[in-house]
C-alpha cells in the first residue's frame, strides 16, 4: 500500500463529551478575496481527508479543499466519531443522529474561530443525511447547504435494496470490515468506468491507511429508518445534487423532497456522467464548478 501524507493543513481537535473529534483545516489563499468558511462531511465508508484532501499524481485539483482555498474559502473537514482519527471507544454504531451531533460540536469549534459567521456545508451520501439533520436542528449556523448523493425515503433505491439483504448483520454488529475490494465496489456497483482506476486506487490507499472497519449505524438507518429528514423543516438555501448513474436514490424520491423544501433559494442539479462518490469521478471538475456557483450566488435583491 502506498504511503499517504497530508500536507498544507492544520490539525485541530474538539470534544463531544468524552469523544475526541479530529478536524483538518486549510486556509483561503491570501491572493484572492475571502468568500467564507466551507465544511465538508464524509460518507459511510471513508474518513474525511481521503474524501476531500486526496492528492493523485496526474489528476489536477484532486483535493477539493485545495481547489476551494484557491478561490477564497477557508475549508474544513472532520472525522465523525468512529472514523479515521476520531474516537472509536464507545460501544455504539455511530448512526446518522450521532453524526449530526458531531457536526454540532465541530461547527461550534469552527464558529468560535471565524467570528460566528454561518458555514457553507457540503455532505455526500450518509454525510448528506448528517448535514441535512444538522441544518434542520441548527439552521442559523448554515449559510448554504449542498446535499450530494442524498436519499429521502429510499423508495426504489437499487443500492439500498441490495444493502438491506445484510441488514440483520448490520443490526447485530457495531462495525463492518472493509478492504480494497470493498472500496472498488463503491465505484463498480452503479456504472463502472465513471471513475478512473488510478484515482480509486489512491482513494483506497488513503481510506485503508486510517481504517480497516467502519461503523454500521448509517447503513442501518438508510436501510430501515428512512426518512430521517423533514424537508418542510429544512429552511436553509439548499442544493440537491444527483449523479446521473447514482443508485442510492431514485429521481422521484429526490424531486418529491425538493418540492417540499420551503426556501425558494434552492436548486436541483443532475450531474452528467457521475455515479456515486462524485469527487472521485472522471467528471469531478464539473462537480466543483457546480458547488462553487451555488456557494457564490449573489444575495437576493427581491423576494416579492
Amino acid at each position: 500500500m502506498a504511503q499517504v501524507e497530508w500536507k498544507g493543513g492544520t490539525e485541530h481537535w474538539t470534544t463531544k463529551g468524552d469523544v475526541r473529534l479530529f478536524l483538518w483545516e486549510k486556509k483561503a489563499s491570501p491572493d484572492v478575496s475571502f468568500v467564507g468558511t466551507l465544511l465538508f462531511i464524509h460518507g459511510s465508508s471513508m474518513a474525511s481527508q481521503p474524501s476531500y484532501d486526496l492528492s493523485v499524481p496526474g489528476r489536477p485539483d484532486s483535493s477539493v479543499m485545495d481547489w476551494f482555498t484557491a478561490r477564497g474559502f477557508n475549508t474544513w473537514c472532520m472525522d465523525n466519531e468512529g472514523y479515521g482519527r476520531s474516537s472509536k471507544h464507545r460501544p455504539i454504531n455511530n448512526d446518522i443522529s450521532n453524526g449530526a451531533d458531531d457536526i454540532e460540536a465541530g461547527s461550534r469549534y469552527i464558529l468560535e474561530r471565524n467570528g460566528g459567521k454561518p458555514l457553507f456545508v457540503y455532505g455526500v451520501s450518509s454525510g448528506a443525511l448528517k448535514a441535512a439533520l444538522f441544518a434542520q436542528r441548527h439552521p442559523k449556523r448554515v449559510a448554504r447547504l449542498a446535499l450530494d448523493a442524498f436519499v429521502w425515503t429510499g423508495e426504489n433505491s437499487p443500492t439500498l435494496k441490495e444493502r438491506a439483504k445484510r441488514l440483520t448483520d448490520y443490526q447485530t454488529e457495531i462495525r463492518r470490515p472493509i478492504n480494497r475490494a470493498f472500496v472498488h465496489s463503491i465505484f463498480n456497483r452503479d456504472h463502472p468506468g465513471a471513475a478512473d482506476p488510478a484515482t480509486v486506487d489512491a482513494f483506497a490507499d488513503a481510506i485503508l491507511t486510517l481504517d480497516d472497519s467502519m461503523p454500521t449505524g448509517t447503513y442501518v438507518d438508510m436501510c430501515s429508518r428512512l426518512p430521517l429528514i423533514d424537508p418542510e423543516k429544512l429552511t436553509v438555501p439548499t442544493l440537491i445534487m444527483r449523479g446521473e448513474y447514482d443508485g442510492i436514490a431514485s429521481f422521484d424520491d429526490l424531486t418529491r423532497f425538493f418540492e417540499k423544501l420551503p426556501n425558494m433559494d434552492k436548486q436541483f442539479s443532475v450531474m452528467s456522467g457521475i455515479s456515486h462518490a462524485s469527487f472521485q469521478q472522471k467528471n469531478y471538475l464539473r462537480v466543483y464548478h457546480l458547488l462553487h456557483a451555488f456557494f457564490t450566488l449573489p444575495p437576493v435583491q427581491f423576494k416579492g
